[in-house]
């Protein structure tokens, strides 16, 4: 099982991002995906979660109203479209799926 993670990168404050996670190995359309965070020294974050065929999705308190959790079965991809972004938001990305994590992807937000 693969999970590639794609599109961070270094954007100013009040700027936008979409990170894409790419999946292979398993079938796709059967398995929710999450993205989490991480920031050295701090606890891991669930940041998103879509189900995997409902569309049912969660947003953590902290990116509520800012972050938009997708997925496109046909081409096994999950997405995270993030606008405002904040400073604080500054983070390693990883997609998962069970217990498959990718690489992450490092989000760097500028003030």
């Amino acid at each position: 099982v693969q999970l590639q993670a794609s599109g961070g990168g270094l954007v100013q404050a009040g700027g936008s991002l979409r990170l894409s996670c790419a999946v292979s190995g398993i079938t796709f359309d059967d398995y929710a995906m999450s993205w989490i965070r991480q920031v050295p020294g701090k606890e891991r974050e669930v940041v998103s979660c879509t189900s995997k065929s409902d569309g049912t999705t969660n947003y953590a308190d902290s990116v509520k109203g800012r972050f938009t959790i997708s997925r496109d079965n046909a081409k096994n991809t999950v997405y995270l479209q993030m606008n405002n972004l904040k400073s604080e938001d500054t983070a390693v990305y990883i997609c998962r799926c069970l217990s498959y994590w990718g690489q992450g992807t490092q989000v760097t937000v500028s003030s």
